[in-house]
């Protein structure tokens, strides 16, 4: 069991809307009569999980000085999946498949976002590296707002390897890539889809992008050279959304 403290009135609100039953235990400021927080030891009171009044000082020693907005939650944060756990889920998928695959990603701020958008998008899962990957931490689990409990993330030690085995099971691959021609918003995107994200900068490595189907861009006209990862990923998703809600 993955045992975490999470801090902060929106991750705290997420985690008591879709982890209640992993909540292990609260701290909270007890000089703070804001009404979101008042709240939430009313809804733990419900839970029958006594909220233990503490003083700032302690929870600013408890987050490392973090802006708590006092509260703590200990809490059992998801477990990563495992690649046989992917390969039964692919198998037994009635629904279209759309997984969004991170090629080293290593900010755990940017698994958050992508983990948010995800969830909002339907996204089936996300697949990373087992090596060179951020993994399900408290700060993932703050920025996901509660979709680290509901979008599984499956960690592999091969990504190539993984990669062909999804191309047998008639996923297409799509890379994306500042040197291609094909924008995302002319891809036809309603097929079976893994949507391959590299790093900020370098972007995928030659192995993943040698297994790729196709590559696209997304269009820009500014001075920049590139999105941040989440950001991008968010776009391309919601273009795969967009054109499989038609």
């Amino acid at each position: 069991m993955n045992v975490a403290k999470i801090y902060g009135i929106h991750a705290a609100q997420a985690a008591l809307d879709h982890s209640a039953d992993k909540i292990q235990k609260v701290w909270v400021d007890s000089q703070r009569k804001d009404k979101k927080l008042l709240s939430m030891i009313g809804q733990l009171k419900g839970l029958h999980c006594t909220a233990e009044p503490s003083d700032r000082k302690r929870l600013d020693k408890m987050t490392d000085g973090k802006n708590h907005q006092g509260i703590v939650i200990e809490i059992e944060i998801p477990s990563v999946h495992s690649e046989d756990e992917l390969k039964h889920r692919v198998k037994t998928m009635t629904e279209v498949p759309l997984f969004l695959v991170l090629d080293q990603v290593q900010d755990p701020h940017n698994l958050g976002a992508c983990l948010r958008t995800a969830d909002a998008a339907g996204v089936h899962g996300i697949i990373t590296t087992k090596d060179n990957s951020a993994s399900i931490t408290p700060t993932v689990c703050k920025v996901a707002s509660g979709a680290a409990e509901t979008v599984p993330v499956y960690q592999v030690t091969n990504l190539a390897r993984t990669l062909r085995w999804l191309k047998e099971q008639n996923i297409w691959l799509m890379g994306t890539s500042g040197n291609t021609e094909e924008s995302i918003f002319s891809a036809d995107l309603t097929m079976p889809l893994a949507l391959i994200m590299g790093t900020e900068g370098t972007g995928m490595r030659r192995l993943t992008e040698q297994q790729c189907d196709f590559l696209v861009k997304i269009p820009m006209v500014g001075q920049v050279e590139s999105l941040n990862v989440s950001v991008a990923a968010g776009i391309m998703i919601y273009e795969v959304f967009k054109q499989r809600s038609k």
